[in-house]
């Protein structure tokens, strides 16, 4: 596949060469189109000899090959990592002014841009527009992660780590059909938080990879996707509808909003079991001498078999994960089973997890059980893999 990486003039450039060599090791022709900026922070020499190609930033470099048309014309797939505010701007404005711009406009290829940019300029209004006016126009423009910017500061404008936006950008050229299409899909991801005090919680260790995939996998395949958000540590695809969560309450209520009108609804979000009866109001103090306090727990809505009890459309199809440890008692498998006839799920995915399994990882392992328990598919492999899997077995029941 022919992909043109184009990279604005940021700090997080550096990135950008990582991204490059992950995409080349993938097997693809990759052609580096960089700002005259960009090459302030990495030059020309590292670019060409990674991507094997010669390296241009102006319109009037290569005439003869009219590569200011020919790079987006034979494009496959265009990302761009880092965009900056002024790259946001530009695009959205339609000018031609460099060789990266006039490839925007010339190619019909999908576009992903990921941002990175300090936090004021991320919020701006005028970025916020633009942002807007591109994803209208069917660019597909990720969030960019919060954590450490250039400075001591930090919040949200920290540019995606270059797997994530190789799996966000590859996913758009995806030669699966788009079978999905005319559907609406919601998907949990994520763990929830239980607060303690003001300052703890409850909570697990999912990373919300999972439920990203899926969302990500689903629009590709054509879906209209909602994604119901709990405390993911990774940044949500561009193109889909995120609401934001932390408890599970939230994220039941939410669920329960988005599922109205929804086809699918993918349980993914490892939503607590427990939660505080009563939260403390104020920060709870270590005092010397004084007893551990002791938190009183009471059980949490089962939000996945309330959407399997209580279908809020006629032929909703609902879909659970389950989350298991072996034990005296059963296999994962056999708990799989068990919570498959509990649940009343049309499927669920029974993935282990612990010891580097599951959570926060980049692959995983499912079987795939019906409302009976019994087995209908398996996956193994990235969670993009796994979460393509999933949408096949649930393709099959709509």
């Amino acid at each position: 596949m022919r992909i043109v990486l184009g990279v604005a003039g940021g700090i997080a450039a550096y990135k950008a060469v990582l991204l490059l060599r992950a995409l080349r090791e993938a097997g693809h022709e990759v052609r580096v189109v960089p700002t005259r900026a960009a090459l302030e922070f990495v030059g020309r020499p590292t670019w060409e000899a990674l991507s094997g190609q010669r390296v241009t930033t102006d319109v009037f470099e290569d005439v003869d090959e009219v590569a200011h048309v020919a790079i987006g014309q034979h494009a496959d797939l265009v990302v761009v990592a880092p965009a900056t505010a002024d790259l946001l701007a530009r695009a959205a404005s339609g000018q031609a002014d460099d060789l990266l711009t006039a490839t925007l406009l010339v190619t019909r290829a999908p576009v992903l841009l990921a941002p990175a940019m300090h936090t004021e300029m991320w919020e701006h209004p005028a970025t916020v527009a633009n942002v807007a006016t591109l994803r209208s126009r069917g660019v597909h423009v990720l969030d960019p992660a919060s954590g450490r910017l250039t400075g001591a500061d930090t919040g949200p404008g920290r540019l995606p780590e270059p797997d994530e936006i190789a799996a966000a950008a590859l996913a758009l050229v995806d030669a699966r059909p788009a079978d999905l299409a005319g559907l609406h899909v919601v998907v949990s991801a994520g763990g929830t938080r239980e607060p303690v005090d003001p300052v703890r919680y409850l909570g697990n260790r999912s990373s919300g990879r999972q439920g990203v995939a899926l969302a990500r996998a689903a629009l590709a395949r054509g879906a209209r996707v909602t994604l119901v958000a709990a405390n993911l540590a990774v940044p949500p695809p561009g193109g889909v509808d995120v609401v934001t969560v932390g408890t599970a309450a939230q994220l039941r209520d939410a669920v329960r909003t988005a599922a109205k009108d929804a086809d699918v609804v993918v349980m993914a979000a490892a939503v607590a079991d427990f939660r505080p009866v009563s939260p403390a109001d104020a920060k709870i103090k270590k005092r010397e001498g004084a007893a551990a306090p002791t938190i009183e727990l009471v059980e949490t809505v089962d939000v996945l078999a309330e959407l399997a009890r209580d279908r809020v459309r006629p032929g909703q199809v609902v879909v659970g994960f389950a989350a298991e440890t072996g034990d005296a008692h059963g296999s994962v498998l056999e708990h799989g089973r068990a919570k498959a006839l509990r649940k009343g799920a049309d499927l669920l995915a029974v993935n282990a997890v612990g010891d580097g399994l599951g959570f926060g990882t980049e692959d995983n392992e499912v079987t795939i059980l019906d409302a009976a328990g019994r087995p209908v598919a398996s996956a193994r492999g990235s969670k993009d893999d796994v979460a393509h899997a999933l949408w096949d077995a649930v393709r099959a029941l709509v």
